[in-house]
């Protein structure tokens, strides 16, 4: 697990955002650091910054069969431990928070589905999920697991060839190289290319997602992003959004983000450590004893 080094909880600023976030209501946006204590890596954090990483591309996935191949040759063997993961403290205080009327909803970059499995039920998944796929020709769906299913089928032993030696990347798939001899499958209606229902990078986010993220911001009085470095435009554009017609933002951070010159409030602290306490602040009651 590929976690941040442990820092003392800041009380003061913790305090602080009880005080701004009581009575208020709430809209959150979530990033990878708010995953990263369930052992799901980052792009962008304090440890994986320090090593190269390369997210398919969009254009590339959809012009090159060759990198779809790639793609998926590497997705069958990380997709084990990304879909064996479980939510973390913070995703069940934001699930409590919810449960107690603090919070609106979340607005998450996350494609994990960790929130819903922790307990929040209004999630908008800005870049969708890795747990759906679909057909770029006719549009039809697939779930995730029963293509795990076939793909191992048709590639008998490829998984465990790469057991223990290929390193998790935050895509949900692995390094992997070598992939020539890999079988893909395609899609049972039509036979054609089949890809994760996530944007890739280069990837546009589909109206319907954004609209139904910035419904939720406006219907908020403060914004809170948890866990999100706020470099890509698809999560930052709603900080800016916020900063300019005047609501208050606050991000939670292990380190610097982009959105820091639109917070009116910084903490700097690991997601799965603060978020609890902040619930206990604000609803008089653990984690725990809120479940």
């Amino acid at each position: 697990m590929d976690l941040a080094p442990a820092v003392p909880l800041p009380t003061r600023e913790l305090d602080d955002l009880a005080a701004m976030l009581r009575t208020k209501r709430v809209a959150v946006l979530t990033g990878a650091g708010c995953s990263t204590e369930s052992g799901i890596p980052d792009y962008r954090g304090p440890e994986t910054r320090r090593r190269a990483r390369n997210p398919i591309q969009y254009r590339r996935f959809i012009d090159d069969p060759a990198a779809r191949r790639r793609y998926w040759a590497r997705a069958v063997v990380g997709w084990r431990k990304f879909d064996g993961k479980q939510p973390n403290d913070a995703h069940r205080a934001l699930a409590a928070l919810e449960r107690g009327g603090v919070i609106e909803g979340v607005v998450t970059q996350n494609v994990d589905r960790l929130h819903q499995a922790g307990g929040s039920r209004h999630v908008v998944e800005l870049h969708g999920a890795l747990a759906d796929v679909v057909c770029l020709s006719c549009g039809a769906r697939t779930d995730r697991v029963a293509l795990q299913h076939e793909l191992e089928r048709r590639n008998p032993g490829w998984v465990e060839s790469f057991r223990g030696k290929a390193e998790a990347a935050p895509d949900g798939d692995a390094e992997v190289d070598d992939v020539a001899r890999f079988e893909l499958v395609h899609c049972k209606r039509c036979g054609g290319p089949l890809k994760p229902d996530v944007v890739f990078f280069g990837e546009g986010v589909p109206k319907p997602r954004v609209d139904a993220a910035w419904a939720l911001v406006d219907a908020a009085d403060v914004l809170l992003v948890v866990g999100s470095s706020l470099a890509v435009f698809s999560g930052y554009r709603f900080v800016r959004g916020a900063a300019k017609r005047g609501q208050p933002v606050a991000i939670v951070n292990l380190s610097e983000s982009r959105g820091d010159p639109h917070a009116e409030l910084l903490v700097r602290a690991r997601a799965g450590d603060l978020l609890p306490a902040l619930a206990e602040r604000l609803l008089g009651t653990s984690l725990h004893e809120s479940a």
